[in-house]
């Protein structure tokens, strides 16, 4: 039984909407990655979202596993204008509050919907499930790209799947045969 482990990067402590914006993660708590690491398969192979903050914890997780190269089409949503702004910073509410409130064709200006996003995710799921042929993976990535595999393997709706607290460092665990099942969900070691 093939397993997904997807782990939430290091958080980066912007107070802002964060989507394609290159920011390192803070790994100074090195006792929850430790215990982080202790928890992930020995043998499962490392991707990581091509982002700074999932590259500098996946670093920090490979040890002796098996590294792929960085997916790009891990990344988080891409927020256009409203990256790195909070939600105090936006002018338009309504426009804002729709999008998360009833995510699917809404969109940030400049940005991606959450079918787009939600397309781009589950097809990286889909190659890199192929490519590793029954073997577990740890995929280090971002909040959006973790919701996304738990709207798959609950089938919930994304305003559901949203309401799911996943914290950095946290682990999602999604086992994937026959189907897609999540065992665990925020789980911190």
């Amino acid at each position: 039984m093939s397993r997904l482990f997807l782990v939430r990067h290091g958080p980066t402590h912007a107070k802002t909407m964060v989507g394609w914006s290159d920011l390192p993660a803070d790994l100074s708590d090195t006792a929850a990655l430790d215990r982080l690491d202790a928890f992930l398969p020995d043998e499962a192979i490392v991707v990581s979202s091509d982002l700074l903050r999932a590259k500098q914890t996946a670093d920090a997780l490979q040890n002796q596993r098996p590294r792929w190269d960085h997916h790009t089409d891990l990344r988080e949503i891409h927020f256009g204008a409203w990256e790195l702004k909070s939600h105090t910073e936006i002018a338009d509410k309504d426009h804002m509050m729709a999008f998360w409130d009833t995510p699917g064709a809404i969109r940030a200006p400049g940005g991606e919907s959450w079918n787009v996003f939600a397309e781009r995710v589950n097809r990286a799921f889909d190659a890199l499930i192929n490519r590793a042929g029954g073997r577990d993976m740890i995929l280090v990535c971002h909040f959006g790209v973790i919701v996304a595999a738990i709207e798959r393997a609950l089938q919930i709706s994304t305003y559901d799947a949203f309401g799911h607290r996943i914290d950095n460092l946290s682990v999602t665990e999604v086992r994937l045969e026959p189907t897609w099942k999540a065992t665990r969900i925020n789980h911190k070691p």
